[in-house]
């Protein structure tokens, strides 16, 4: 008899659901088995993320002050800073390995610059620090991950193995 069971193992970052399978053996023993979530649960989770992400990015922008400056750097961290989850949507759906690995490198880099403008807003002291650094901590755990990404995605391309001799 196998039951699944819905668990949430709490983590000092965030909740994290696992799936755990409880089964009977013959002996009467419980036997616990985890596995481990699919990899359309994690593109899922990534997806929200980035879009909790974008969220943040928007009210960020909306608490820079309104002189030329604030505005300036308001509607370029808009742009940069809530395309990464749409782009990583695309990726999702992407018609070919080469295109999901440009796609992912086209939201590391609007990752990148969306660094830059909150390191400008940092260093400029236009806001209350604790409340960028929490943003750019975000910025730097998403960016690591689609770092490793297109690391993994690349390494596993079929082109880059082939070592046939023309």
């Amino acid at each position: 008899m196998l039951r699944l069971l819905h668990l949430v193992k709490i983590s000092r970052a965030r909740p994290r659901l696992e799936l755990f399978a409880v089964t009977w053996q013959e002996c009467g023993r419980l036997t616990t088995m985890t596995t481990s979530i699919n990899s359309q649960d994690r593109a899922d989770d990534l997806q929200d993320r980035l879009i909790n992400f974008a969220v943040r990015i928007i009210k960020l922008a909306a608490c820079l002050p309104s002189n030329p400056a604030g505005r300036h750097i308001a509607g370029q961290i808009l742009r940069s800073g809530t395309s990464p989850a749409p782009n990583y949507g695309e990726a999702r759906g992407a018609e070919s390995r080469a295109d999901f690995i440009h796609k992912l490198r086209v939201v590391l880099k609007e990752l990148n610059e969306t660094m830059v403008w909150l390191r400008v807003i940092e260093r400029s002291n236009m806001l209350d620090p604790v409340s960028v650094s929490n943003i750019i901590i975000e910025n730097q755990e998403l960016s690591r991950i689609f770092a490793s990404s297109i690391k993994t995605a690349d390494f596993r391309s079929p082109q880059k193995h082939d070592v046939r001799k023309k």
